[in-house]
């Protein structure tokens, strides 16, 4: 697809500070925050960018190729649209959004079980070339079903969430009214009324609701039992014995989100498990841990050739992809810059932001002097 760059918004900081105007207060602190008091938000990003990159520019150099294999497909670029719950709270219709742009642009999309689209209707876009995470169900009979509908949509990649074994404990969500269970504040309603934007398209589009898990849910849900409900139907701890069931139900590729720790990584290869995605779920979690490269960097030189390891949590453009690519990580994901694209620029964010970020990627692979992704790896200072 055509890169087209809004020329008011040439970074991810521009679609920030763009997206904070549009978007209601209560969204986007939703969005844009940690947990506890930010301290492994921030690490993801300072961490991150003490990686450096030595350019060869003496090298015999062609041109640069982007295109990167995964599970038998080659996208253009390295990285995908990770998935994000609520989404259609943030800025109404914004899976569809990120998720045509996504198969416009031949990246993975991977779509949230809580967020506000479904499994089938982000197949429909996709023509079936979407990702699945799965936010694992207290019922058996749920989580089947919810398998099922993945395979009979055409979905590539089951990915399964293990670093939400709790609600992480984030003090403007609290403040706002969107901890469990969530209410809108009269101050919260006030602040829509700033948003004319937001609001509109809420209109146009209707109130956000969790589409996927619509099947199992009671009618007329009132938003006092919503918290209560989410708590009973969703256990999000992952063990072997779950991993192994969805193993033998799942016939497709299978990933683990959030792993960060060998002991885990080599449960999940005696598993069967295809790859990891290492993430601290954007330091929503646990302010206490690790950054996300520096588990991942550890990984990677341990078991690259065992299971694709990929990375997520931190990374906000082409810089901080090739980073990750040069420390080892077969693949990136991000969550919030698709999210401050769309909010920044609606309808148009989604091709925007992975414009911008094929152009970034491609800029620093040319200036290094590095022609294919899995070479950037000799391009790391060490």
């Amino acid at each position: 697809m055509e890169i087209t760059i809004n020329p008011k918004y040439p970074s991810v900081t521009d679609l920030r500070n763009r997206a904070m105007v549009k978007m209601p207060k209560f969204a986007f602190e939703y969005l844009d925050g940690g947990c506890n008091e930010d301290i492994n938000l921030d690490k993801n990003r300072t961490d991150l960018q003490k990686v450096e990159l030595m350019p060869y520019y003496l090298s015999k150099f062609d041109k640069s190729d982007t295109r990167t294999e995964l599970f038998g497909h080659t996208y253009d670029a390295p990285f995908g649209i990770a998935p994000v719950g609520l989404q259609g709270l943030m800025w109404p219709n914004s899976p569809e959004i990120l998720a045509k742009a996504a198969f416009a642009h031949n990246i993975p999309f991977i779509l949230s079980t809580v967020t506000t689209s479904s499994i089938e209707r982000i197949a429909e876009i996709t023509e079936g070339n979407s990702w699945f995470q799965l936010y694992h169900p207290a019922d058996e009979k749920i989580k089947r079903d919810l398998l099922d509908r993945a395979a009979s949509a055409g979905t590539n990649v089951l990915v399964i969430l293990a670093d939400v074994p709790t609600f992480g404990f984030r003090p403007r969500d609290i403040r706002n009214g969107l901890a469990m269970p969530p209410k809108m504040s009269l101050k919260n309603i006030l602040e829509v009324f700033t948003k004319p934007d937001w609001a509109i398209q809420t209109l146009i589009h209707g109130k956000p609701a969790f589409k996927t898990m619509e099947p199992y849910m009671p009618k007329d849900l009132n938003m006092a039992k919503l918290g209560e409900l989410m708590d009973v139907t969703f256990s999000g701890r992952l063990n072997t014995d779950r991993i192994a069931s969805i193993r033998e139900q799942w016939k497709g590729k299978l990933v683990i989100k959030g792993v960060v720790s060998e002991e885990d990584a080599e449960k999940a290869i005696a598993l069967g498990v295809d790859g990891l995605i290492v993430s601290n779920h954007g330091g929503r979690q646990l302010d206490a841990g690790q950054s996300s490269i520096v588990p991942m960097t550890h990984l990677a030189e341990k078991f690259k050739n065992q299971i694709k390891i990929m990375m997520d949590s931190g990374l906000r453009g082409g810089p901080d992809i090739a980073r990750a690519m040069a420390s080892g990580a077969e693949f990136t994901f991000m969550g919030r810059s698709f999210m401050y694209g769309v909010g920044a620029l609606g309808k148009e964010g989604g091709n925007h932001t992975i414009s911008l970020m094929k152009r970034e990627f491609q800029q620093v692979m040319e200036q290094v002097c590095c022609e294919k992704v899995e070479d950037l790896p000799r391009f790391l200072v060490k």
